[in-house]
């Protein structure tokens, strides 16, 4: 159980949700972890993953030497067809992953060197039987929460609607609920439940209910965040609660950024977008991105482009493709810029980006924090809704495209023209706009703060480690 060196060897298996935004916030996690340990031999982590996503994660990026791809075979539905029967493709995760899965356990541990055992299993907390797993092997299981505390704390107090005689599918969506432990006074339509089907709703309520079976949970936030909900958690679960976030990638100085742009040509001629960033005005660019799965349907995404034209702001948006591509001969280059693909973490910490237009996922909602833009909502579903409630209403960092909740209209060029261009405020002359700055730049340095040395992150971090190097299982 010791390297050469004398040090405890940790062999920790990583199990994520096989879902984009789920499997970022793990991978984020396990390269902030490796990072916290000096000699590479200290830990291993086996990220485990389906043969498809190895494929894909195989091609976009190199990993620390600490973390080992692992593969189980394909027993659910392909990701890129996934949005075609989410309830199914979900469905299918909770019934077929589990005994694969506990195949390849066996196999690392006769792989693994002798004494050196699992230490622990860190499981998506939307993977219950992960938890069945670990305790019949009597191997702690580490929940990784990859949502928001306040929507975590809304499905795990599913029952107090019920003793209101609330069904969070069949509701009055003006119905306020303030009674959940730390969550601020939330409308019902608002809330995460009311998007979800009755099947997929159960999972996760028992994937919720499973984590007082685990060994602690962590929270991809950071605690200054929401304060109030990640408390009231710490009091109400009965295992230690981490927050350790905001789970991003692995955070690096914009001086260091552009010393290593300068150098690096190969980084310039990839990294294009940067350079045209950099050609623009300072905190004048609108970054729009709907996300990796959903995204806005082809008439309103219409609409959307026709408006930003209209607008006369300058924007950089991402485009997936599919079967409705953006044609860049309609953009105008000196403007606008069109890219299937960017490093978001970059583009928001530009000098020249002055906004956000997010489908309010939550990786998104903590990368767009960090960097201390505001924030356009545009949230298509599940915990979008909520976290779009956090940005505007909590922590009053963004404004709204659409006035209803889940509001099924198309949202015209002329209302996104005029928003956007309030949104950006170029002559500096909204005040509605120039507090909502002055609040995520505030939120910026909070979020840092918790990084840094001696931060509420960091400290967690290192109290995790030493939970779990402590816990011999018994």
């Amino acid at each position: 159980m010791e390297s050469s060196g004398g040090n405890k060897r940790v062999h920790v298996v990583a199990m994520p949700y096989p879902g984009r935004g789920h499997m970022n916030a793990m991978m984020n996690f396990c390269k902030h972890l490796t990072a916290k340990f000096s000699i590479k031999d200290d830990i291993r982590i086996s990220f485990v993953v389906t043969e498809e996503w190895l494929s894909f994660l195989e091609s976009e990026s190199r990993l620390p030497p600490q973390i080992q791809l692992r593969s189980i075979p394909n027993v659910i539905p392909s990701e890129l067809v996934r949005g075609l029967d989410h309830s199914g493709f979900f469905q299918a995760v909770q019934t077929k992953m589990e005994d694969p899965f506990e195949k390849l356990l066996d196999q690392l541990q006769q792989e693994g060197d002798p004494g050196v055992w699992v230490r622990a299993i860190i499981a998506d907390t939307i993977l219950p039987w992960a938890v069945s797993v670990g305790n019949r092997r009597s191997i702690p299981v580490v929940s990784l929460w990859p949502m928001s505390p306040s929507v975590f704390s809304i499905n795990y107090h599913m029952d107090l609607l019920a003793q209101k005689g609330l069904d969070p599918v069949d509701f009055s969506p003006d119905e306020l609920i303030n009674y959940i432990p730390g969550v601020s006074p939330i409308i019902l339509a608002g809330m995460p439940a009311s998007q979800e089907r009755s099947l997929k709703r159960s999972f996760i309520l028992e994937a919720v209910s499973a984590v007082r079976k685990t060994h602690c949970l962590l929270l991809t936030t950071y605690y200054e965040l929401e304060p109030q909900v990640t408390k009231a958690l710490m009091e109400v679960l009965p295992v230690p609660v981490y927050p350790v976030g905001p789970s991003i990638p692995l955070p690096m100085t914009l001086e260091d950024e552009n010393d290593k742009r300068n150098i690096n040509s190969k980084v310039n001629t990839e990294e294009y977008y940067l350079k045209w960033l950099d050609a623009q005005p300072g905190s004048s660019v609108l970054y729009v991105s709907f996300g990796s799965f959903l995204s806005a349907a082809s008439e309103q995404m219409e609409e959307i482009l026709a408006g930003l034209r209209e607008s006369g702001i300058r924007y950089l948006l991402v485009s997936h493709g599919g079967k409705d591509p953006i044609d860049n001969n309609n953009i105008d280059s000196s403007r606008s810029l069109v890219v299937p693909w960017c490093d978001q973490l970059k583009v928001l910490c530009h000098s020249s980006v002055g906004g956000f237009w997010t489908h309010c996922g939550w990786n998104s909602t903590l990368e767009g924090v960090y960097a201390g833009v505001p924030m356009l909502t545009y949230p298509v579903g599940f915990d979008q809704i909520t976290n779009r409630t956090l940005i505007l209403d909590c922590w009053r960092i963004g404004m709204k495209i659409m006035k209803e909740v889940g509001a099924e209209r198309l949202v015209n060029r002329e209302e996104i023209a005029l928003i956007v261009k309030k949104f950006i405020n170029i002559n500096g002359d909204d005040e509605e706009s120039n507090e909502m700055r002055t609040r995520a730049s505030e939120f910026n340095k909070s979020c840092r703060q918790a990084l840094a040395e001696g931060g509420s992150s960091t400290a967690n971090l290192d109290n995790f480690i030493r939970n779990i190097l402590e816990y011999h299982g018994n």
